[in-house]
């Protein structure tokens, strides 16, 4: 007996599209200069330009894109800039992440070595920083990490609006059939060799 015709819902799904890093979402999850500079200071490590990191990126994606301005068509050279400035926000993105991690470790750690009743939060032996110490200048370090390569990103993102004239925006990728195992797509296929 024949069965009945029902939609096929992998063809909705294939429409869907794999969303990308957006520079707003670095910064959200990577400190600005600001957030740095207190880290920085209040953990005494290095001071970062944060300009200088910014002007740096932004010359560098110009130059080679003037550099190859002369093999490389317009599109082309949309394509090859969305894919360089699309890895340093990805880049920077991963690192916010990592650092927003570190942080919370640092906190429930803090939170932790200040219960006097716990043995295991307390400080090492002379010259040996606590767990929770090591782990707050790990965050500290990490910050000041995430904020480069968010510099990093910003000065890459400017200079694909100004080499291609347009604001960047990551590429959404279109997904096929998204949760749509190997095993269900052959026995689809399978099922399909029946008619």
């Amino acid at each position: 007996m024949a069965k009945p015709a029902t939609p096929n819902r992998s063809t909705a799904r294939s429409a869907q599209s794999r969303r990308g890093t957006t520079l707003e979402m670095v910064r959200l999850s990577c400190p600005d200069a600001v957030q740095a500079l207190k880290i920085a200071e209040s953990f005494s490590t290095a001071i970062v330009d944060s300009d200088g990191i910014r002007s740096l990126h932004e010359r560098l994606i110009v130059e080679t894109a003037e550099s190859l301005s002369e093999g490389l068509g317009e599109k082309a050279m949309q394509i090859h800039l969305q894919r360089i400035v699309g890895a340093f926000v990805g880049s920077a993105h991963g690192a916010g992440q990592f650092y927003s991690r570190a942080v919370t470790e640092a906190r429930d750690a803090t939170a932790k070595a200040s219960n006097d009743a716990r043995d295991e939060d307390l400080d090492g032996p002379v010259g040996y920083d606590s767990g929770a110490q090591r782990k707050r200048e790990f965050a500290a370090d990490m910050g000041v990490q995430s904020h480069a390569l968010r510099m990093a990103a910003e000065g890459a993102v400017a200079a694909y609006e100004q080499v291609v004239g347009e604001t960047w925006k990551p590429f959404d990728r279109p997904v096929e059939n998204p949760g749509a195992s190997l095993d269900r797509k052959a026995a689809e296929a399978q099922m399909a060799a029946f008619g």
